[in-house]
């Protein structure tokens, strides 16, 4: 309270004051120096600043306390908060923008906006900023539709925000006085200087000799770079440096030093000497006052606090703008906003953002204001664009980018070419900065450019488009006085271009420097978008088009290209002369760049199209018009593209190639190769027919040839020739052909899109981004594509991999033509082949015919006169003559498909003509003419054609010849109905080839396939009669020999007996215990893929190895993020129940000799070390290696070790049963421990009585070996290479799933083969559960051969390690069921998986057969029983674990029916008794139902174990999906020999039960958790999916876009990345969330995975739209994100910014890799594939 009213007085002192900014000034040079550079906590910073600077400030404003004036002018101003968002983008915030009614590209919204708009039912886009935008909301000249989200609306009673300003007389006054005074004070210190000083009002009344050295951001330096110059200049530590250098890149700016004037200059010259070290220009570096940096930084602030003001009222903005926009004082009476602008480039990167904010939410926010800065903005155009282009940062922290915000506008676009002249003022600014690049004949030449100054030039050509982007709806005189103008600036412009350049044909040898032409044909793809803009502009208004049609053809006569340097010359060619001046394209200098021509073409078609031509001559004399001239740049350049195709200019090098390409490349071809065209298609619709043919032939330099002078012999000339001929034939064809152009024929631009979609789709089925990129785009970046593809594709959704495919509808093929002019050689000859191979397919001929094409419009329908002019017959004439004279090196095939293709499209032009009119009127005569007998030779044209029919080496044009035979009937017929033919001499000649009209050649020619397939068909039924003829009758001359074979046959008595061997192993479909059924498979005979060589897996017998890779995995974990540390209680020996990490062995499943993966891995090692970033690919060091054949990733191998046949005595296992019944059996293992525990004590020389043991059993204690008693036989030897095999293994699984160094001594080694036993085959039944497959038969053999291979091994553990070792493991195991002695500290029954421990039980009980002196394991029948009661006690374990963890579970009452509801209420009124905490009252039947489905997958994984450990088959029902959980659970308990009703194992051994329940019940842990003080896991326990993700991939970016980085404040761009295991947000790829892992920096992803995945990871970067797949530190890969466009694609980086959408196909297949644990795999078959040159960081992600 006293602050404020301190701060009121200090407010009204102010006011009072007669200089009130001076005071103002004052107050602040005395308190900011006080509060800023004092290094103090931030926060505290903040608050004094608000309490004694921002407050005050606020008070002067109103007047009184801010609160109560805020809450006045909120009372009277209540209508006039701002309609605009205005949001200010970041760089990489996701922003839209809709293509059915944003005026241009440019408009977008923000996220928020968007969410609450009418356009996100629309086709939106969606991509990331650059930074520097604002969100156009509430802009109503951005929209065509739904400028207003919900949230802007101003509804109808509202005020629009331009309305007049509604702040007081006084209020208005105190906010220009305020305003004034803190604008001209940020001004002031923002274009400081390093020498000026304070002034007097900021002077500090003591001068402390205190300063900063202040080091600037550049673009020249590297991190690195100013890292090693300030370690060396002021003495930090490479953290600290660090730390400097991130601020300087994200502020601009940094004080490195405070200190004395001299400490801060020797700083200074430190840092400038050291930096110049490392680059020729020194680092920026500027010593400051702690006053004046004070005051810089306070200058800022005020930047957001007028922010706030504006949000108060409209008012304040108002003021701001007025006051922003006064007219200075000085000399130059700049204002202050335009100060601050010509300083910008001059600014740090912070000081930048505030201004451009400032401007954002104060000038561009208001319609009038706005303006005003438009007209600055382009008084000061041409000095903006200067200094950006001397300035090293990007474009989206400079002034200049505001010009989008500006020039996009169209109202205002249209006032600046009024008013501001800007097209002239930005081609000047342009035309001034290339000015340098012109060369003597004023053309542009750029040799030696510098390409980042190149680069910001052709940003200024951005600034155009925009200008450009809205074409007038109405013009005025004073627009089009002022456009003309422009138009004129810009031809100016395109004459440098025109003929730049140039190139001559290189001859002898082969250019010595290729030269520049990147830089030229950037400038024409920058134009490109210009110069049809311009176009669209001039149609608009035909006075303006005939204008610009009249400048252009000056411009074009004046240009200084190539002078001819030969007088005109006479040429002759069927009595016909042209006049024209010689030149050579191969001889001469030839340029490919030719706007002015181009544009000239364009403007002539418009004029046609609109219809303007007609006025044409009023403004250019017909007479003047000189079409060879206009034509020939053109032409010279189709001809050099001709000449480069056919190998002529190939001493020029690659460059020429390059150019020729992009010339015809859909990113240029528009206004470059198109528009030749239309130059070509003008002259010849205004020419002689002859004589432009004639033109054509001279410049292809093919005149003399077709005069029948071929004076070379030379085999590389001819060819040439044959080339150019094709060329020259081909150019006829699309001159004629070629008129969906709008203004050429009636079409509409989406007919000329639907026909360039039909095309490409004849090639092969294309998908939507395939064929947009092969579209051209307009100036607002659309190909039309949409509006069409469903007309005339039909769209094939993709699978789970691929993308969707577009396939053309059957009824458009009509419209395909083998010589459209956009095809590129591949395409032509793709498309060539699908088609005819889909004719061929459908039993049509293989002839392409020509579609016929829309008729030309008026102004163009002289062009069809080529097709019938004596030049053109005379052309085709020459080249059938030559193929049917047969001169082999004088013709191509090429050359006979394009004559053949332009007599058909003469023939069809005639065709059209004949049935639009009478014959007597049509004065096309083709036909007529190709009949007539040449003077020359006496042949015609018809006659080759006729006789080349016959020809074997045109046998591929065969079908084509007979069709174009075929027309010539048609059309002789048409002229026949329509009228006499006028008499001429006609070749009479009628070949038997040649077939009537009447019976059509197509016909005749299906009658004739029909034929033969049907005579196949009936050749096909003669020999099968007589092959069964042959077979009867050898039956009865070997009557012998069948009757001693009875009738059923050797196969269905083969088949009884399988099926009775089937029915005996039914009957014994048991897994464990007497009844243990025999074992029916086992390794088959394996063959090696290394040296393809066949072996038998036998026991002594050389080791066969399987590869596989051994990983940690999270995949079944019911505690995620927990990791397991090397002090865990328990494990390994004991794995927790929740699973946390586990470890995994999969294989490929691909069989090696042991000695074959040796030598292998050797050379693997060898030959890797050496490749480029192997560390990425595979890990040399830990064993990594990629199988031979399918290239997965394997870090070891497993031995595929044989399975003992146990066949059982049923009648001895029946007697054993009978005394070895449970208790006996615990009493009989209980005394073999204490028995081997005694013994070793015994060689350990201590006494033998040591041993004290709780007796539960009051039975005498039985000899130590009576264990032996019930059977014993030999372990099997294996062979030296199985048992070292064995070990490699074993080594490899215990250093992968601890992470320790290999150790094979170590006593885990042995455990950590039965826990990945366990976990493997727990995962793999998690998976078959979460897919709904059987458990048994869906496995791929590759899974299954795994697994069956790792049982195995793991089995053989006990007998490879030392006995000592394995026993105390048993018993320490064992001792969490039964009271083992002198075993304490074991977990209760709560804290542990009971499936490790049952596998780990089963597969060590060998080992106590065992004694030093004596190697025995158990016989078949031990071993049946010792599986029978290990499984027994286990499972009544589990069943009273799951019992207890389910103990707060609903309770449902119900009576006790049945014998399972009776036994389970029994059991658990038993457990109750030892336990505080179980719920009363529980029914028997809830009791024992969840049970059961807690128990499930235990008993599904030990029947999965139990198979492969003994190889009995399961039943049938095991095969298929059960019905439902019940009869599945029936099944397996029968399989594992277990009762029904599991209860019942509990009645069956009461007696030995009822003291184990009690023992397991006392553990302390057990009332700890019933209690709520431990956390358990409850059964069946949850199987793990990745994250549900949204459907809308929008509702992600929203996600993202809100997420805030936990360790820093600032609001730079950052990387949302979505873990897909736990759906935890990271920042990734950012220093402010390193984290130290092992001792070294890495990333936030790679340290969460760690904890997560056990150091797998999948990530997805939400604003780049991919999945990020991470196995460790070094290796990562990226992976298609499941979200599709509704053209089933993919879209990383957000590229097309299409609508995308979950694929949840895709989501499961990336579910399953992971369940599966292929994350490994996938990434290194990703790496080796990719091949990098430079690795990605993957640990700093």
């Amino acid at each position: 309270m006293a602050v404020s009213q301190s701060s009121v007085l200090l407010s009204t002192k102010w006011w009072e004051a007669s200089n009130r900014g001076a005071a103002i000034l004052s107050y602040l040079g005395e308190k900011v120096p006080l509060l800023y550079c004092l290094e103090t906590e931030q926060q505290d910073e903040e608050q004094k600043v608000e309490e004694h600077l921002l407050y005050p400030l606020e008070c002067f404003l109103f007047g009184e306390d801010p609160h109560a004036g805020l809450e006045k002018l909120q009372q009277c101003d209540s209508g006039s908060s701002s309609q605009q968002c205005g949001r200010v983008f970041k760089e990489g915030e996701t922003v839209y923008s809709c293509r059915d009614c944003a005026i241009d590209p440019t408009c977008v919204l923000c996220m928020e906006c968007f969410q609450k708009s009418v356009h996100k039912s629309h086709r939106y886009k969606m991509h990331a900023s650059a930074g520097g935008g604002f969100c156009d909301c509430g802009d109503l000249e951005a929209w065509k539709t739904g400028p207003y989200c919900s949230q802007h609306d101003p509804g109808t009673s509202v005020p629009m925000e331009t309305d007049e300003c509604t702040l007081d007389s006084g209020l208005q006054e105190r906010a220009q006085t305020l305003f004034r005074t803190l604008l001209h004070y940020t001004a002031d210190l923002l274009v400081w200087k390093e020498n000026d000083e304070l002034s007097e009002e900021l002077k500090p009344k003591v001068k402390e000799d205190t300063y900063f050295c202040v080091l600037y951001n550049d673009e020249h330096h590297s991190y690195d770079h100013v890292i090693y110059t300030l370690q060396r200049a002021i003495g930090c530590d490479q953290n600290e440096a660090q730390i400097y250098t991130t601020l300087i890149d994200k502020e601009g700016r940094k004080a490195v030093k405070r200190g004395i004037l001299r400490s801060c200059q020797q700083a200074k010259d430190s840092i400038r000497r050291n930096s110049e070290h490392i680059t020729q220009q020194p680092l920026r570096v500027e010593i400051l006052h702690t006053a004046v940096m004070a005051h810089q930084t306070f200058a800022l602030r005020l930047g957001t606090w007028f922010q706030k003001i504006f949000g108060y009222s409209v008012g304040f903005r108002q003021v701001f703008c007025q006051v922003a926009l006064e007219p200075g004082v000085d000399n130059d009476k700049l204002c202050l906003i335009s100060r601050v602008m010509l300083h910008d480039a001059k600014l740090y990167k912070g000081a930048r953002k505030v201004v451009h904010e400032l401007i954002f939410s104060s000038l561009l926010m208001d319609t009038e204001y706005k303006r005003q800065f438009a007209m600055k903005f382009t008084e000061h155009y041409k000095q903006l664009q200067e200094d950006f282009i001397s300035d090293d940062h990007q474009r989206n922290i400079s002034v200049t980018a505001l010009s989008v915000q500006i020039f996009t506008v169209p109202t205002l676009a249209r006032q600046l070419i009024e008013e501001g002249s800007v097209i002239k003022v930005i081609i000047d600014t342009v035309m001034e900065m290339m000015r340098e690049h012109l060369d003597s004949n004023n053309r542009f030449h750029f040799q030696g450019y510098n390409s980042d100054k190149f680069f910001r030039i052709q940003v200024i050509f951005h600034d155009l488009r925009y200008i450009l982007i809205s074409k007038p709806s109405a013009w005025t005189e004073e627009l089009r006085v002022k456009f003309l103008e422009g138009f004129r600036v810009f031809l100016s412009f395109l004459r440098c271009m025109q003929g730049m350049e140039e190139v001559k044909r290189q001859f002898g040898q082969h250019v010595e420097v290729e030269p520049e032409w990147e830089a030229g044909f950037t400038l024409q793809m920058q134009l490109r978008h210009i110069l049809s803009m311009f176009q669209d502009w001039c149609s608009s208004d035909e006075k303006v088009l005939l204008l610009a049609f009249q400048e252009c053809y000056q411009v074009l006569m004046s240009c200084t290209n190539q002078p001819f340097r030969r007088e005109p010359t006479d040429s002759y060619m069927c009595k016909q002369i042209l006049h024209a001046r010689p030149y050579k394209v191969s001889q001469e200098p030839v340029s490919i760049h030719l706007p002015v021509s181009r544009l000239l073409a364009g403007l002539y078609v418009l004029l046609c199209k609109t219809g303007a031509v007609q006025y044409l001559p009023d403004f250019v004399d017909p007479a003047q018009l000189n079409f060879i001239e206009m034509t020939e740049q053109s032409l010279r350049c189709v001809v050099l593209a001709a000449q480069v195709c056919a190998d002529m200019w190939r001493r020029n090098g690659l460059s020429l190639v390059s150019q020729v390409y992009y010339y015809q490349d859909v990113k240029c071809r528009t206004e470059m190769f198109d528009k030749d065209i239309i130059m070509l298609q003008i002259a010849a619709s205004k020419m002689d027919p002859d004589h432009f043919l004639m033109f054509i032939l001279l410049r292809f330099e093919l005149f003399d040839i077709f005069n029948g002078n071929c004076p070379s012999k030379d085999q590389e000339v001819l060819k040439q020739w044959n080339s150019l001929t094709e060329e020259m034939l081909y150019l006829i064809i699309i001159i004629v052909g070629e008129r969906y152009i709008p203004g050429i024929s009636d079409v509409t631009k989406e007919d000329v899109t639907m026909r360039e979609v039909i095309h490409l789709l004849c090639v092969e089925p294309m998908a939507h981004s395939s064929l947009a990129k092969s579209l051209p785009e307009d100036e607002s970046n659309e190909t039309g594509v949409e509006s069409v593809i469903t007309k005339v594709a039909t769209f094939k959704k993709p699978g789970v991999s691929g993308h969707g495919l577009y396939e053309l509808k059957k009824e458009w093929l009509k419209e395909f033509n083998p010589f459209f002019y956009h095809y590129s050689k591949p395409q032509h000859s793709k498309a060539e082949e699908a088609q005819k191979k889909r004719r061929t397919q459908e039993g049509s001929d293989k002839a392409l015919r020509p579609p016929v094409p829309p008729p030309f419009c008026p102004a163009f329908a002289n062009i069809v006169r080529l097709l019938r002019c004596d030049v053109f017959i005379h052309i085709l004439r020459r080249v059938m003559q030559k193929a049917v004279e047969d001169r082999s090196n004088r013709w191509t095939e090429p050359m006979i498909q394009r004559a053949l293709h332009l007599v058909a499209q003469a023939l069809l032009e005639e065709k059209a003509q004949l049935q639009s009119g009478s014959a007597k009127d049509v004065t096309f005569d083709f036909s007529l003419k190709a009949q007539k007998i040449g003077s020359e030779h006496g042949k015609s044209l018809f006659h080759f054609l006729t006789k080349m029919k016959s020809l074997p080496s045109l046998e591929a044009q065969k079908d084509m010849i007979t069709w174009n035979l075929q027309m010539f009937e048609v059309v002789k017929s048409i002229r026949e109905k329509s009228g006499p033919v006028a008499s001429s001499p006609v070749d009479q000649s009628k070949p038997e080839e040649l077939l009537g009209f009447h019976t059509s050649v197509q016909e005749k020619e299906k009658a004739e396939r029909k034929r033969k397939a049907e005579a196949a068909k009936a050749h096909r039924q003669k020999i099968m009669a007589q092959m069964s003829a042959m077979q009867k009758n050898f039956i009865e001359s070997n009557k012998m020999l069948y009757d001693n074979v009875p009738e059923s046959s050797s196969q269905s008595e083969t088949t009884a007996s399988l099926e009775s061997v089937g029915m005996d192993m039914d009957d014994n479909r048991v897994a464990v215990g007497p009844q243990q059924g025999v074992c029916s498979t086992d390794w088959e005979a394996m063959t090696c893929i290394l040296c393809q060589e066949e072996q038998e897996v036998k026991a002594q017998a050389p080791a066969m190895v399987l590869t596989a890779c051994v990983q940690r995995s999270t995949v079944l974990t019911q505690c995620r993020g927990k990791t397991l540390s090397a002090k865990e209680q328990y494990y390994p020996l004991f794995m927790s129940p929740d699973l946390a990490v586990g470890t995994h062995t999969g294989s490929c499943g691909h069989v090696m000799h042991a000695t074959c993966w040796q030598k292998y891995f050797e050379a693997v090692q060898n030959t890797t070390r050496n490749r480029l970033h192997t560390e990425l690919l595979i890990d040399l060091e830990n064993g990594e290696y990629m199988c031979p054949l399918c290239k997965s990733l394997c870090n070891t191998v497993i031995p595929l070790i044989p399975v003992e046949p146990s066949k059982l005595n049923y009648e001895s296992a029946e007697l054993v049963g009978q005394h070895l019944t449970l208790a006996r059996w615990i009493h009989v293992v209980l005394s073999r421990i204490r028995g081997l525990k005694a013994t070793r004590e015994a060689g350990s020389n201590r006494e033998q009585g040591a041993e004290q043991a709780t007796v539960f059993f009051e039975e005498g204690q039985a000899d130590f070996r009576s264990i032996l008693s019930f059977g014993v036989q030999e372990p099997p030897k294996f062979s030296s290479s199985i048992t070292e095999m064995l070990g490699v293994c074993a080594v490899t699984v215990h250093r992968v799933g601890l992470q320790t160094a290999p150790n094979d001594l170590c006593p885990y080694v042995p455990v950590m083969s039965w826990n990945t036993c366990a976990y493997t085959i727990q995962a793999i039944e998690s998976m078959l559960q979460d897919e709904g497959k059987a458990l048994f038969g869906s496995l791929q053999n590759r899974q299954l051969a795994g697994l069956k291979a790792v049982v195995q091994f793991s089995s053989a553990q006990s007998l490879k390690n030392r006995q000592t070792v394995v026993q105390q493991h048993f018993a320490d195991m064992l001792a969490v069921l039964l009271p083992v002695s002198n075993v304490e500290d074991t977990p209760s029954i709560l804290e542990l998986d009971f499936f490790h421990l049952l596998v780990g039980l089963v597969l060590s009980i060998p080992v106590l057969y065992q004694e030093e002196a004596v190697d025995l394991q158990p016989s078949a029948i031990s071993t049946a029983y010792n599986h029978l009661h290990l499984l027994h006690l286990v499972t009544m374990g589990h069943m009273l674990q799951v019992l207890l963890t389910s103990h707060d579970c609903a309770v449902s009452r119900g009576a006790d029916e049945g014998d399972e509801a009776r036994a389970a209420a029994e059991i658990y009124s038993i457990v109750s008794q030892h336990t505080d905490g179980l719920s009363s009252g529980v029914s028997g039947s809830t009791v024992a139902e969840r049970v059961k489905r807690g128990i499930l997958p235990f008993l599904r994984c030990a029947a999965l174990f139990f198979s492969c450990l003994t190889g009995v088959p399961p039943p049938e029902e095991l095969f298929s999906i059960a019905e439902s959980p019940e009869s599945q659970l029936l099944v397996i308990c029968s399989y594992l020999a277990l009762p029904c009703n599991l209860f019942q194992l509990f009645q069956d051994h009461m007696d030995v039960m009822t003291p184990l329940i009690k023992r397991w019940c006392e553990n302390p842990a057990i009332s700890r958790a019933l209690k709520g003080e431990m956390h358990i896991i409850r059964y069946p326990c949850k199987i793990n999916r990745l994250i549900d993700l949204p459907e809308d991939y929008s509702v992600l970016l929203n996600q993202a876009s809100q997420f805030k980085c936990p360790n820093s404040s600032d609001d730079e761009r950052k990387h949302p990345t979505l873990c897909l295991l736990c759906g935890v947000m990271l920042c990734a790829q950012s220093p402010c969330c390193q984290v130290q892992l092992n001792g070294e920096d890495v990333g936030a992803c790679t340290a969460h995975a760690d904890t997560c995945g056990a150091g797998v990871g999948i990530f997805l970067r939400v604003r780049e739209c991919e999945i990020v797949l991470m196995a460790s530190k070094t290796r990562g890969s990226r992976y298609p994100a499941p979200y599709l466009d509704d053209y089933g694609e993919t879209d990383p980086e957000l590229v097309r910014g299409n609508p995308l959408h979950l694929s949840p196909e895709r989501y499961r297949k990336l579910l399953n890799m992971w369940q599966q644990h292929c994350i490994l795999e996938e990434i290194a078959r990703s790496l080796e594939v990719l091949n990098v040159m430079f690795a990605f960081e993957w640990q700093m992600l």
